[in-house]
């Protein structure tokens, strides 16, 4: 045998993806990581502006209100303990005062309005189909919030459900921005609480769902972050303590893999060459008074400036100039 591992071909996407688009991630914890990283890298990214979803029906609700620029009805607010709440936004959301509540609510819908309009890529992050419907209202929630099991209905989402679900997203996100192309992927993160059983199926729906929607849909495509962490990485060493949530590791070999498929030339040797810079910024010397880092600062300081052309790096060069003024103030 020429490998011990199962490596998955990655051929470059028809449709890269570069520093001059604009990238909105939303849905489950890769999402936040994913976004994260494309930030770190300098691509114009709004990340998870709504915090981790995790069922399709709660993702796209969340979308349809930032493509509306529609703010949620009021019998979708709830209140526990003395904290506000909105059951279709996360708990960072949360608020002892429900008017800040209500306007954290109206500024993240506003802010993703805006930034759909003129995004290039949005990439959702589905996480289980497993969801919680209030008994109350028959709504899906995103959210309990910690209310009692007795509010809910467990239910378990159908590949039916889901794809008309998407469907509405679908025709609503073409009027506003017919130009945006959309990237699914599938959390590889276990759901222990629904069983490991259970957890099974709930992925299989959505792998089945990803897969019909990326043939049903010319703009829509599939990118493997599951595969990639169950079937190439495959080893308990690529997860976090928890055992369930990938590692710093896993997270970044999925990055690079992200990259051999969306990267041009161009941007992959940009990429590459910030990693280089990230890692110069981050440096803490042992002697930061001598000639040696001085010199180091200021070569720092002109790789920067050779960017400024291609993306914006006034924050990083008034970071090193500070340095380099607080060591010879």
């Amino acid at each position: 045998m020429d490998t011990f591992r199962t490596v998955l071909p990655n051929a470059p996407s028809p449709f890269p993806i570069g520093l001059s688009d604009r990238c909105l991630t939303v849905g489950s914890c890769f999402a936040d990581h994913l976004g994260q990283l494309l930030l770190d890298h300098k691509f114009e990214t709004l990340a998870n502006p709504f915090g981790t979803s995790y069922n399709p029906i709660s993702i796209h609700k969340s979308l349809g209100y930032a493509i509306q620029n529609e703010l949620p009805s009021e019998n979708t607010y709830g209140e526990l303990n003395e904290t506000f709440f909105n059951y279709d936004f996360h708990s960072s959301f949360s608020s002892l005062d429900r008017d800040a509540l209500r306007h954290n609510i109206a500024r993240a819908i506003g802010q993703a309005h805006d930034f759909l309009k003129s995004a290039t890529v949005l990439l959702i992050t589905y996480g289980t189909s497993w969801a919680y419907e209030r008994k109350a209202t028959g709504d899906i929630v995103s959210n309990c919030h910690k209310v009692p099991s007795v509010e809910f209905d467990k239910q378990l989402l159908t590949q039916k459900k889901i794809i008309e679900s998407f469907d509405g997203l679908y025709q609503q996100l073409t009027v506003l921005n017919p130009g945006i192309r959309t990237i699914l992927t599938l959390s590889p993160v276990r759901h222990l609480r629904d069983t490991l059983e259970l957890n099974a199926v709930s992925k299989s729906i959505l792998r089945l769902t990803c897969h019909t929607l990326g043939q049903a849909y010319p703009r829509v495509e599939y990118f493997p972050a599951y595969e990639i962490v169950l079937d190439d990485l495959r080893d308990y060493r690529f997860y976090d303590r928890d055992l369930l949530h990938p590692s710093a590791e896993a997270i970044g070999y999925i990055w690079r893999y992200f990259g051999g498929r969306y990267f041009a030339p161009g941007t992959a040797r940009f990429v590459k060459q910030w990693e280089s810079i990230r890692k110069a910024l981050a440096h803490r010397p042992y002697q930061p008074g001598s000639a040696t880092h001085q010199k180091f600062l200021k070569q720092l300081v002109s790789q920067l400036e050779e960017l400024k052309s291609t993306v914006n790096v006034d924050k990083e060069i008034g970071q090193v100039q500070g340095q380099m003024q607080a060591l010879n103030g």
